[in-house]
C-alpha cells in the first residue's frame, strides 16, 4: 500500500504542473486559439466557443470551454458523435481531427476544474449513470487526456462504422472507459501522467 503521503505530494505535484503548463500553453497558443475561434465564429455564424456543462470532481458541474465545431440540427440532440455526423461543420472537421477544438480546456485546467490527464468530463446523463465502485471516476478532475482517451482516439471513425452509434457507444466504448478510468485512479502516479502526455503528443494509444 503506497504511503498516503507520497499520494498526497503526487497529487499537489500534479496540480502545480497544470498550473505552470496551462498557463504556458495560453499564452504560447494563444493566437491559434483565436485564429481557431474566428475561424469557427465565420463558419457557424455564432459564437466560435461551445461552452457545455459537464461533471468535474465531486460531481461538481463546470462549464467546459471547446472551439464550436457543429452546428445545431432541429430534433437531432445526441451527444455522440460519429465522425459522419451532419452536425459537423467544415472546419469542424479539421478541428476535430486535429485536436485544436481542445486547447480553451487549457483555461478550465489554470483555473483547477479539469486537469491535464484524468477521465474525460462527462455530461450529466452519462455520469449520473455511474454506481458504486465506479463513482471513483468523480473524485479526481477530469482531463484532457489519459488512458482511455488514448485507446480510443479514433472513436468517432469507430462509431461511424457502427449501425446503430449510440447504441454501442452506452453498451461497449462507455463501459470500458469506466473500467480503464477506475484502474487510473487506483492505480496512479505522477509517472504515468507524462506518460500519457508523451503519447498524446506523439498520437499513439495504450493499450488496456
Amino acid at each position: 500500500m503506497r504511503s498516503i503521503w507520497v499520494k498526497i505530494s503526487e497529487m499537489l505535484f500534479k496540480r502545480l504542473f497544470d498550473i505552470f503548463f496551462s498557463f504556458v500553453g495560453l499564452i504560447l497558443l494563444l493566437p491559434i486559439i483565436v485564429v481557431s475561434w474566428l475561424v469557427a465564429s465565420l463558419d457557424t455564424g455564432s459564437n466560435g466557443f461551445f461552452i457545455q456543462k459537464r461533471v468535474g470532481k465531486n460531481g461538481r458541474l463546470f462549464n467546459l470551454v471547446k472551439i464550436k465545431t457543429m452546428n445545431c440540427i432541429e430534433g437531432v440532440e445526441t451527444t455522440v458523435t460519429s465522425s459522419k455526423d451532419a452536425r459537423i461543420t467544415r472546419s469542424g472537421s479539421f478541428l476535430r481531427r486535429s485536436k485544436l477544438d481542445e486547447l480553451p480546456q487549457l483555461w478550465n485546467i489554470l483555473i483547477g476544474q479539469m486537469s491535464f490527464v484524468g477521465p474525460r468530463p462527462d455530461v450529466p446523463s452519462y455520469a449520473d449513470r455511474l454506481t458504486g465502485k465506479d463513482l471513483i471516476v468523480l473524485s479526481v478532475r477530469p482531463g484532457i487526456t489519459g488512458p482511455a482517451s488514448l485507446k480510443y482516439k479514433n472513436e468517432e471513425e469507430m462509431l461511424s462504422l457502427q449501425a446503430a452509434p449510440e447504441k454501442y457507444n452506452d453498451e461497449v466504448i462507455w463501459p470500458d472507459k469506466v473500467r480503464i478510468n477506475r484502474d487510473y485512479i487506483e492505480n496512479y502516479s505522477f509517472c504515468k501522467d507524462l506518460y500519457y502526455i508523451w503519447k498524446t503528443i506523439l498520437g499513439r494509444d495504450v493499450k488496456n
